[in-house]
């Protein structure tokens, strides 16, 4: 599949925390659907393939609404945050093997008016992939949220290797710096700085306030297809050089792993650099699914920028910020954005790569990583290129 599909079309809404954003999730992903699909130059008729975000959409409903009128391949991929840039790489399968021409991946909520925790803790736990298990042996002990789950690892990561929560906090602040220059992020105009991170209430220790993403609602998505339909079309395309998914063992418990850091992404990286025929260190930018800080760092570790144990110091002295080594989620991600369940960071790479990205874009930006995180650990990885 190297270098034979293509990101063709890209759309978000705006971002926002308010009581209520005045329009049902598949409205907000229509909004996002239709933009996508209109800055491709296409019309809702020439999409033949769907591929929805996990418990928030079904093709049926999209292409009903969207006047797809050939919908051929429909498919959903349970791997939470890590779907969207999974599904790229199905997508990418359905292009070149002719099942599909044009595949829209559309994600989007009401992340913040819609979905409060007290909710998904009490309403929705069981039914998730490891549901069963945190419902069983992390809630009764007051796990019982995300922020706990995950901090962990971190916590673990920090006795192993010396991580500090101040190299923490300096993904936390990067972050910060790129919203700035990001007009749609939430926290644009909303500056931090590292004193502001570590004075931040605990949540769950490791994790401050300024650890976690930011609940929001909207949404963003993306048309693929293969490089040679796209000659016929307006824009640019966007490569895919390679992408690839993958699970920890076992996905749905993190304290019994052997490897309490072999996740996902782990297992996916080195099949993508493969397929691309390129290093990590060739990659000009790193959009990386930043659900909590630590998994920045993390992710980093194991998609092979840096040897386990060394991220801490690889994101100090503002590496990981614009004009630095490696600049990540130039948008703001996760953290400071939105909550765009991943979907964000491929639109914003995107435009990098076709150097749009006004007032944030890296000079002579060629080739990107997106990555995504889900569930208890399943990652995703695509490597882009214009």
């Amino acid at each position: 599949m190297t270098d034979q599909a293509c990101i063709i079309g890209i759309g978000q809404t705006e971002y926002c925390r308010k009581p209520g954003s005045g329009m049902s999730p598949l409205g907000i992903q229509l909004k996002a659907a239709s933009a996508a699909i209109a800055d491709a130059g296409l019309k809702g008729k020439d999409i033949d393939g769907i591929m929805p975000f996990p418990n928030l959409g079904h093709a049926e409903a999209f292409a009903a609404n969207l006047g797809c009128e050939n919908l051929r391949y429909a498919s959903i991929i349970h791997m939470g945050g890590a779907a969207p840039v999974a599904s790229l790489q199905a997508a990418a399968a359905a292009v070149n093997t002719g099942m599909a021409n044009y595949v829209l991946i559309p994600a989007g909520w009401n992340g913040y008016s819609g979905a409060r925790v007290k909710q998904t803790v009490s309403q929705d736990t069981a039914s998730l992939p490891g549901g069963a298990i945190a419902r069983d042996f992390y809630l009764p002990f007051g796990l019982t949220v995300p922020p706990q789950w995950y901090s962990l690892m971190a916590r673990r990561h920090m006795h192993e290797y010396g991580t500090t929560s101040e190299q923490l906090g300096c993904i936390a602040v990067a972050m910060r710096k790129h919203a700035q220059l990001n007009p749609n992020a939430v926290m644009h105009g909303k500056e931090m700085a590292i004193e502001d991170y570590l004075a931040s209430p605990m949540l769950a220790d490791p994790y401050r306030i300024f650890d976690c993403c930011i609940e929001t609602d909207g949404a963003a998505a993306v048309v693929v297809t293969t490089v040679e339909r796209a000659r016929d079309l307006k824009n640019k395309p966007v490569v895919i050089m390679g992408a690839a998914a993958g699970q920890p063992y076992p996905a749905d418990e993190i304290t019994n792993r052997k490897d309490m850091f072999r996740t996902g992404l782990t297992i996916a990286a080195p099949e993508a650099f493969a397929a691309a025929g390129i290093k990590p260190s060739d990659a000009d930018f790193a959009m990386i699914y930043d659900c909590f800080t630590f998994e920045v760092l993390q992710q980093i570790e194991e998609a092979g920028f840096c040897e386990r144990g060394e991220g801490g110091a690889f994101v100090e002295g503002g590496r990981i910020e614009l004009g630095g080594d490696l600049p990540i989620n130039t948008h703001g991600g996760l953290l400071s954005e939105a909550h765009s369940l991943g979907m964000g960071h491929i639109v914003e790479a995107t435009q990098q790569l076709r150097g749009n990205a006004a007032g944030r874009q890296i000079d002579n930006a060629e080739i990107g990583v997106v990555t995504g995180w889900g569930d208890f650990g399943d990652g995703s990885i695509a490597i882009l290129r214009n």
